[in-house]
């Protein structure tokens, strides 16, 4: 949880909006954010990232900037991911990790310039990655957090493209990269990311334009969905949450996230302790499990090769797509099992049978 965190919950700018909806809400991260809503429940809001479009506020997401000369070298001293290997007005997903190599955050970079980068941490983290970069800040370079200045919605899905494109914003430039435009007023970042695994864009918009923006999405006709579907969609594609699939015990390399590390760098946080465990090997690694038969996963359940215990779930769910439960699973790498091979999960006392699959689960669309 935030340091910022102190009992009361933060509300999106487009609270509002979410309440006329008839949204249900949770609290994530020390914020208060739409589950689902009235009408929708989370396999209608599913289906329409899958089939047409949806838009989601995660507004409770970080920002944070780091600005001045060597702004990049300095981003790229710090986090996993090489900065070098792209070019401004590109993003990059990237880790912070401390000493022993543990995920403290996982984050989007979007390069600005040598002396600017702007951050996407996650809600509950972002305090302390504003903390540890402004700590390691040399003289001369600002680190701002930034956290409720913006929002951030996420428009994802096969017609994402042609919504905005109605409303005058541009669509053209390539995935991960981004561009600034207007909607009438408001002025925003328009990046070709997202946590669905379909053709989409987020939208970085300040706090006092967000309802704009939403409303004009909602009248081209674009489902609002919530945090429930997020979760399926993003598990059906097998990208990790962190707190669950990643976190200060779950390195990069256990999580199969070693293509975020530009492991030729010479510098970056946990460097020394990721090369050793690559080198060694991981204990275990994060797989995909898809059931046999009929059931649901959910996140900390034992999973079995015959009576030894192998490992543990960290998300699951049911596939909307799929009609299936699947879930992610750190794996003993002593068991040795390939792609294909049954194993048990332990739902309530009761053995479920569940084959190893290599995620995603479902074929991505993005382009």
């Amino acid at each position: 949880m935030s340091s910022e965190f102190t009992g009361q919950l933060f509300r999106s700018p487009l609270h509002e909006r979410h309440v006329e909806l008839g949204a249900k809400f949770a609290a994530f991260g020390g914020w208060e954010m739409p589950l689902e809503y009235a009408g929708g429940g989370v396999l209608r809001e599913h289906a329409a990232v899958r089939e047409a479009a949806g838009v989601f506020d995660v507004s409770h997401l970080g920002k944070a900037r780091v600005r001045g000369a060597g702004a990049a070298s300095f981003v790229n001293s710090c986090l996993t991911n090489d900065l070098s290997r792209i070019h401004p007005g590109q993003a990059q997903y990237t880790l912070c990790c401390d000493e022993t190599g543990g995920v403290v955050d996982d984050l989007i970079a979007y390069l600005y310039g040598d002396d600017h980068v702007f951050l996407i941490p996650n809600a509950a983290n972002t305090a302390e990655v504003v903390r540890r970069l402004a700590a390691a800040a040399p003289e001369g370079l600002t680190v701002t957090d930034e956290h409720r200045d913006f929002a951030v919605l996420a428009v994802q899905g096969p017609r994402s493209e042609a919504v905005l494109t109605r409303l005058g914003l541009p669509t053209g430039h390539g995935y991960m990269s981004f561009t600034e435009a207007f909607l009438g007023e408001a002025g925003m970042i328009v990046c070709r990311t997202g946590y669905t695994g379909e053709h989409g864009y987020e939208l970085v918009v300040s706090a006092e334009d967000a309802v704009a923006v939403w409303d004009a999405l909602i009248a081209e006709g674009v489902r609002p969905c919530g945090l429930g579907a997020r979760d399926t969609l993003r598990t059906e594609m097998g990208y990790p949450l962190h707190g669950q699939d990643l976190s200060p015990e779950i390195s990069p390399v256990q999580a199969g996230a070693g293509w975020a590390v530009g492991w030729s760098k010479p510098a970056f946080w946990g460097r020394d302790a990721l090369l050793a465990e690559k080198a060694a090997g991981p204990r275990r690694r994060l797989r995909g499990l898809e059931l046999v038969g009929k059931g649901v996963l959910r996140g900390h359940l034992p999973v079995y090769a015959g009576e030894r215990a192998i490992g543990e779930t960290t998300s699951g769910t049911f596939s909307p797509t799929k009609k299936v439960g699947i879930a992610l699973a750190l794996i003993d790498t002593a068991a040795d099992l390939a792609d294909g091979a049954r194993v048990d999960v332990d739902v309530r006392g009761r053995r479920l049978e569940a084959r190893l699959v290599k995620p995603p689960f479902v074929q991505p669309s993005v382009r």
